[in-house]
């Protein structure tokens, strides 16, 4: 029997070695790396790395506005995407519902998740053009000439064009977890509540809420870590223009590691971005959890 309990030891040890090695490789030794990159002023050039202590962290902080204006635009598409969530949750009812082709319709909604972002991005980059783009002659051919901008060179819409982009690509994802959790709740609790003369609004409040909660939960998260991690989309489609309207935490990281090559300040912006998701999934944790309980 020890025999059998070491082989089988053995065989589990071996399975795990080599993702094991990964992770340490890949992710472990990168992040302590990062953590030890942002205390220096390492231009990306020399082999010399000057260390200069919490000195980058205190510029983020106080000297460095447009790390402040970038943010601010990360604001922009967690707030957005929340209020898209109520209507993502009607149409994954809808969809588990049963209506006719709805399995197309499930297949036609999840597919923008699946295609690439940049070559997504490039064709909203097509779509979006002051000059031959299919938005502002739709516009024109309907009547509506006094709609059309400059969609990707005015700083008043910008950022709300590349969210329109952002949205067009993941909200097909969050229908299909939210559909994931409708499926997951038990049938004969539903009946139970139409017996006992529950309405459709008393059943979506008291039944279908809070048994979908963990993806209600997954899902802000994932718009969370989604809108302070957002790079694509930007990056490709107007590079942080113009000047840094549309420019997002990522992609000024990247500004500044690989334009004005201050990787020492870049890894600490990274790091700070590492703790700015670790304590708003606390929170979260905090909110959904409050009093010990789940809401």
């Amino acid at each position: 029997m020890n025999s059998l309990a070491r082989q089988r030891n053995i065989f589990i040890i071996s399975f795990l070695f080599i993702p094991m090695m990964l992770l340490l490789a890949f992710v472990l030794y990168p992040t302590i790396d990062l953590f030890r990159m942002s205390l220096t002023s390492w231009d990306g050039l020399t082999t010399t790395k000057e260390f200069i202590g919490l000195e980058n962290f205190r510029k983020i902080l106080f000297e460095s506005p447009d790390v402040w204006n970038s943010l601010k635009n990360n604001w922009i598409y967690f707030y957005v995407h929340a209020l898209f969530i109520p209507l993502e949750l009607m149409v994954a009812i809808l969809l588990d519902s049963k209506i006719r082709g709805s399995k197309i319709f499930k297949s036609i909604t999840f597919l923008p998740y699946i295609i690439n972002g940049v070559a997504i991005a490039y064709a909203f980059a097509f779509f979006y053009s002051p000059f031959n783009g299919a938005l502002n002659e739709i516009l024109k051919s309907i009547g509506m000439e006094g709609l059309q901008r400059n969609w990707l060179g005015e700083e008043s819409v910008v950022n709300y064009s590349l969210v329109a982009i952002s949205l067009w690509k993941y909200c097909g994802f969050h229908v299909i977890l939210f559909l994931a959790g409708l499926q997951s709740i038990p049938k004969e609790l539903i009946e139970a509540a139409v017996m006992d003369g529950a309405n459709a609004i008393q059943k979506f409040l008291h039944i279908i809420v809070p048994s979908i909660t963990l993806v209600i939960e997954f899902i802000l998260f994932h718009n969370m870590r989604g809108a302070l991690q957002v790079f694509d989309i930007p990056f490709v489609v107007t590079g942080g223009g113009p000047g840094y309207a549309s420019s997002t935490f990522t992609v000024y990281t990247l500004t500044t590691a690989f334009t004005y090559n201050n990787f020492g300040m870049a890894s600490a912006m990274g790091v700070t971005l590492l703790f700015m998701i670790v304590i708003l999934s606390w929170l979260q944790n905090k909110i959904f959890h409050f009093g010990g309980k789940r809401l």
